[in-house]
Protein backbone atom coordinates (compact mmCIF):
# COMPACT_ATOMS: atom_id res chain seq x y z
CA UNK A 1 0.00 0.00 0.00
CA UNK A 2 1.47 3.41 -0.91
CA UNK A 3 2.29 5.71 1.99
CA UNK A 4 0.21 8.85 2.47
CA UNK A 5 1.96 11.76 0.88
CA UNK A 6 2.55 15.01 2.70
CA UNK A 7 -0.51 17.31 2.59
CA UNK A 8 -2.93 14.54 1.64
CA UNK A 9 -5.52 15.95 4.08
CA UNK A 10 -5.46 13.14 6.63
CA UNK A 11 -5.58 14.28 10.28
CA UNK A 12 -4.10 12.46 13.24
CA UNK A 13 -6.55 10.67 15.53
CA UNK A 14 -7.86 12.77 18.43
CA UNK A 15 -6.59 12.17 21.94
CA UNK A 16 -8.71 9.86 24.12
CA UNK A 17 -11.63 11.58 25.96
CA UNK A 18 -10.55 12.98 29.30
CA UNK A 19 -6.81 12.55 28.67
CA UNK A 20 -5.99 16.25 29.15
CA UNK A 21 -8.87 16.93 31.56
CA UNK A 22 -6.71 17.22 34.65
CA UNK A 23 -4.21 19.55 33.01
CA UNK A 24 -6.85 22.11 31.85
CA UNK A 25 -8.82 22.15 35.13
CA UNK A 26 -8.54 25.51 36.89
CA UNK A 27 -8.52 25.98 40.62
CA UNK A 28 -11.98 27.12 41.85
CA UNK A 29 -12.82 29.15 44.93
CA UNK A 30 -14.26 26.75 47.56
CA UNK A 31 -16.54 29.49 48.91
CA UNK A 32 -18.56 29.51 45.68
CA UNK A 33 -18.90 25.85 44.91
CA UNK A 34 -21.49 25.14 42.23
CA UNK A 35 -24.40 23.02 43.37
CA UNK A 36 -26.53 22.30 40.29
CA UNK A 37 -30.17 21.39 41.05
CA UNK A 38 -31.85 18.25 39.85
CA UNK A 39 -35.55 18.79 39.09
CA UNK A 40 -36.31 15.11 38.58
CA UNK A 41 -39.16 13.35 40.40
CA UNK A 42 -38.57 13.35 44.14
CA UNK A 43 -35.49 15.58 43.84
CA UNK A 44 -35.20 19.35 44.27
CA UNK A 45 -38.25 21.58 44.75
CA UNK A 46 -39.57 23.04 41.49
CA UNK A 47 -39.33 26.83 41.01
CA UNK A 48 -42.57 28.82 41.44
CA UNK A 49 -44.60 29.06 38.25
CA UNK A 50 -47.87 30.76 37.27
CA UNK A 51 -50.38 27.90 37.48
CA UNK A 52 -53.52 30.01 36.99
CA UNK A 53 -54.57 28.11 33.89
CA UNK A 54 -54.32 24.76 35.70
CA UNK A 55 -56.29 25.74 38.83
CA UNK A 56 -59.61 23.99 39.36
CA UNK A 57 -61.63 27.07 40.27
CA UNK A 58 -64.74 26.83 42.48
CA UNK A 59 -67.98 26.25 40.61
CA UNK A 60 -69.37 29.73 41.27
CA UNK A 61 -66.24 31.30 39.73
CA UNK A 62 -66.49 29.05 36.67
CA UNK A 63 -70.20 29.87 36.27
CA UNK A 64 -69.76 33.62 36.48
CA UNK A 65 -66.88 33.52 33.97
CA UNK A 66 -68.89 31.35 31.57
CA UNK A 67 -71.83 33.75 31.92
CA UNK A 68 -69.67 36.73 30.93
CA UNK A 69 -68.33 34.88 27.86
CA UNK A 70 -71.83 33.74 26.82
CA UNK A 71 -73.20 37.29 27.12
CA UNK A 72 -70.42 38.42 24.75
CA UNK A 73 -70.88 35.61 22.20
CA UNK A 74 -74.69 35.36 21.99
CA UNK A 75 -76.97 37.99 20.50
CA UNK A 76 -78.50 40.00 23.37
CA UNK A 77 -81.94 41.65 22.90
CA UNK A 78 -82.00 45.47 23.07
CA UNK A 79 -84.05 45.50 26.31
CA UNK A 80 -81.19 43.73 28.10
CA UNK A 81 -78.33 45.18 26.04
CA UNK A 82 -79.20 48.72 27.19
CA UNK A 83 -77.80 47.83 30.64
CA UNK A 84 -74.29 47.61 29.16
CA UNK A 85 -74.43 51.38 28.42
CA UNK A 86 -73.65 52.91 31.80
CA UNK A 87 -73.01 56.43 33.09
CA UNK A 88 -69.47 57.75 32.55
CA UNK A 89 -67.04 57.75 35.46
CA UNK A 90 -66.93 61.50 36.18
CA UNK A 91 -70.72 61.93 36.21
CA UNK A 92 -71.09 58.77 38.31
CA UNK A 93 -68.63 60.20 40.87
CA UNK A 94 -70.73 63.38 41.15
CA UNK A 95 -73.90 61.30 41.46
CA UNK A 96 -72.53 59.18 44.31
CA UNK A 97 -71.29 62.30 46.13
CA UNK A 98 -74.86 63.59 46.07
CA UNK A 99 -76.31 60.20 47.08
CA UNK A 100 -73.94 59.96 50.04
CA UNK A 101 -75.26 63.28 51.37
CA UNK A 102 -78.73 61.71 51.58
CA UNK A 103 -77.91 58.30 53.01
CA UNK A 104 -80.82 56.84 55.00
CA UNK A 105 -80.54 56.74 58.79
CA UNK A 106 -79.42 53.61 60.51
CA UNK A 107 -81.77 51.90 62.98
CA UNK A 108 -79.96 53.54 65.91
CA UNK A 109 -80.19 57.04 64.38
CA UNK A 110 -83.88 56.60 63.61
CA UNK A 111 -84.57 55.39 67.15
CA UNK A 112 -82.71 58.39 68.62
CA UNK A 113 -84.67 60.83 66.39
CA UNK A 114 -88.04 59.31 67.28
CA UNK A 115 -87.14 59.30 71.00
CA UNK A 116 -86.23 62.98 70.85
CA UNK A 117 -89.49 63.71 68.99
CA UNK A 118 -91.52 61.76 71.57
CA UNK A 119 -89.86 63.66 74.45
CA UNK A 120 -90.56 67.00 72.77
CA UNK A 121 -94.22 66.03 72.33
CA UNK A 122 -94.48 64.81 75.91
CA UNK A 123 -93.11 68.11 77.21
CA UNK A 124 -95.87 69.90 75.27
CA UNK A 125 -93.49 71.43 72.75
CA UNK A 126 -96.05 70.99 70.03
CA UNK A 127 -94.69 73.81 67.86
CA UNK A 128 -91.20 72.33 67.89
CA UNK A 129 -92.57 68.87 67.16
CA UNK A 130 -94.52 70.16 64.14
CA UNK A 131 -91.52 72.05 62.77
CA UNK A 132 -89.25 68.99 62.88
CA UNK A 133 -90.06 67.45 59.50
CA UNK A 134 -88.86 64.02 58.43
CA UNK A 135 -85.34 64.42 56.98
CA UNK A 136 -84.69 63.98 53.24
CA UNK A 137 -83.27 60.59 52.28
CA UNK A 138 -82.60 58.46 49.20
CA UNK A 139 -85.45 55.99 48.69
CA UNK A 140 -84.69 52.33 47.99
CA UNK A 141 -86.55 49.07 47.52
CA UNK A 142 -87.94 48.05 44.15
CA UNK A 143 -91.66 48.30 44.99
CA UNK A 144 -91.22 51.64 46.75
CA UNK A 145 -89.24 53.12 43.84
CA UNK A 146 -91.75 51.85 41.25
CA UNK A 147 -94.60 53.45 43.25
CA UNK A 148 -92.72 56.78 43.33
CA UNK A 149 -92.09 56.63 39.55
CA UNK A 150 -95.73 55.82 38.82
CA UNK A 151 -96.83 58.72 41.06
CA UNK A 152 -94.28 60.99 39.27
CA UNK A 153 -92.73 61.89 42.63
CA UNK A 154 -89.18 60.82 41.70
CA UNK A 155 -86.64 63.47 40.61
CA UNK A 156 -83.98 60.96 39.50
CA UNK A 157 -83.90 57.15 39.35
CA UNK A 158 -80.58 55.28 39.63
CA UNK A 159 -80.60 51.68 38.30
CA UNK A 160 -77.81 49.10 38.76
CA UNK A 161 -76.49 47.43 35.58
CA UNK A 162 -75.81 43.97 37.07
CA UNK A 163 -79.07 43.02 38.77
CA UNK A 164 -79.66 39.27 38.76
CA UNK A 165 -82.23 38.24 37.55
CA UNK A 166 -82.30 41.19 35.14
CA UNK A 167 -86.12 40.84 34.79
CA UNK A 168 -86.46 42.70 38.11
CA UNK A 169 -85.42 46.00 36.52
CA UNK A 170 -85.70 45.39 32.76
CA UNK A 171 -88.98 47.33 32.59
CA UNK A 172 -87.79 50.37 34.56
CA UNK A 173 -86.21 52.41 31.70
CA UNK A 174 -89.43 52.13 29.66
CA UNK A 175 -91.55 53.03 32.72
CA UNK A 176 -89.35 56.05 33.53
CA UNK A 177 -89.56 57.28 29.94
CA UNK A 178 -93.35 56.86 29.88
CA UNK A 179 -93.74 58.80 33.14
CA UNK A 180 -91.22 61.46 32.13
CA UNK A 181 -88.86 60.64 35.00
CA UNK A 182 -85.09 60.97 34.31
CA UNK A 183 -83.10 57.78 34.96
CA UNK A 184 -79.48 56.63 34.84
CA UNK A 185 -77.87 53.19 34.71
CA UNK A 186 -74.71 52.92 36.83
CA UNK A 187 -72.19 50.18 37.47
CA UNK A 188 -72.58 48.11 40.56
CA UNK A 189 -75.54 46.99 42.66
CA UNK A 190 -73.00 46.60 45.49
CA UNK A 191 -71.98 50.26 45.15
CA UNK A 192 -75.64 51.30 45.37
CA UNK A 193 -76.01 49.00 48.38
CA UNK A 194 -73.28 50.82 50.32
CA UNK A 195 -75.28 54.06 50.04
CA UNK A 196 -78.30 52.54 51.85
CA UNK A 197 -76.41 50.33 54.37
CA UNK A 198 -77.18 47.09 52.46
CA UNK A 199 -75.12 44.51 50.59
CA UNK A 200 -76.78 45.33 47.28
CA UNK A 201 -79.53 47.59 45.94
CA UNK A 202 -81.17 47.22 42.53
CA UNK A 203 -82.55 50.77 42.30
CA UNK A 204 -82.40 54.06 44.24
CA UNK A 205 -84.61 57.13 43.88
CA UNK A 206 -83.90 60.76 44.71
CA UNK A 207 -87.19 62.45 45.57
CA UNK A 208 -86.28 65.86 47.00
CA UNK A 209 -83.03 67.60 47.89
CA UNK A 210 -82.10 70.61 50.01
CA UNK A 211 -81.89 74.03 48.38
CA UNK A 212 -78.05 74.04 48.32
CA UNK A 213 -78.03 70.81 46.25
CA UNK A 214 -80.67 71.82 43.70
CA UNK A 215 -78.08 72.99 41.17
CA UNK A 216 -76.09 69.76 41.41
CA UNK A 217 -79.25 67.70 40.94
CA UNK A 218 -80.23 69.78 37.89
CA UNK A 219 -76.81 69.06 36.32
CA UNK A 220 -77.25 65.30 36.89
CA UNK A 221 -80.82 65.36 35.51
CA UNK A 222 -79.65 67.09 32.31
CA UNK A 223 -76.84 64.50 31.94
CA UNK A 224 -79.39 61.69 32.47
CA UNK A 225 -81.68 63.09 29.78
CA UNK A 226 -78.82 63.52 27.31
CA UNK A 227 -77.31 60.05 27.87
CA UNK A 228 -80.39 57.89 28.46
CA UNK A 229 -83.84 59.44 27.88
CA UNK A 230 -82.95 61.08 24.55
CA UNK A 231 -81.10 57.97 23.32
CA UNK A 232 -83.87 55.53 24.29
CA UNK A 233 -85.22 55.11 20.74
CA UNK A 234 -81.71 54.55 19.38
CA UNK A 235 -80.82 51.98 22.06
CA UNK A 236 -84.05 50.00 21.71
CA UNK A 237 -82.93 49.07 18.17
CA UNK A 238 -79.37 48.06 19.07
CA UNK A 239 -78.74 44.39 19.76
CA UNK A 240 -75.83 43.49 22.02
CA UNK A 241 -73.34 40.62 22.04
CA UNK A 242 -72.14 38.91 18.88
CA UNK A 243 -68.48 39.45 19.81
CA UNK A 244 -66.33 36.57 18.58
CA UNK A 245 -63.40 34.99 20.40
CA UNK A 246 -59.74 35.21 19.35
CA UNK A 247 -59.67 31.79 17.59
CA UNK A 248 -62.89 32.45 15.68
CA UNK A 249 -61.71 35.93 14.61
CA UNK A 250 -58.41 34.50 13.38
CA UNK A 251 -60.22 31.80 11.39
CA UNK A 252 -62.44 34.42 9.74
CA UNK A 253 -59.40 36.56 8.96
CA UNK A 254 -57.71 33.64 7.17
CA UNK A 255 -60.91 32.77 5.32
CA UNK A 256 -61.41 36.37 4.24
CA UNK A 257 -57.79 36.65 3.12
CA UNK A 258 -58.12 33.49 1.01
CA UNK A 259 -61.29 34.86 -0.60
CA UNK A 260 -59.70 38.27 -1.17
CA UNK A 261 -62.23 40.04 1.05
CA UNK A 262 -61.82 42.43 3.93
CA UNK A 263 -62.46 41.17 7.47
CA UNK A 264 -65.41 43.47 8.03
CA UNK A 265 -67.30 42.05 5.05
CA UNK A 266 -66.64 38.48 6.18
CA UNK A 267 -67.77 39.32 9.70
CA UNK A 268 -70.91 40.97 8.42
CA UNK A 269 -71.81 37.80 6.53
CA UNK A 270 -71.13 35.49 9.45
CA UNK A 271 -72.57 37.42 12.36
Amino acid sequence: MPKATKGSGKKPAPAPYGANKGASKTQKNPLFESRPKNFGIGQDIQPKQDLTRFVKWPEYVRLQRQKVILSQRLKVPPAIAQFSHTLDKNTATQLFKLLNKYRPETKQEKKARLDALAKATAEEKEAQAKDSKKPLFVKYGLNHCVALIEAKKASLVVIAHDVDPIELVVFLPALCRKMGVPYVIVKGKARLGTVVHKKTAAVLTIQDVRSEDQRELATLVSAAKANFTDKYEEQRRQWGGGIRGAKSTQMLRKRAKAAGQTLSVANAQKL
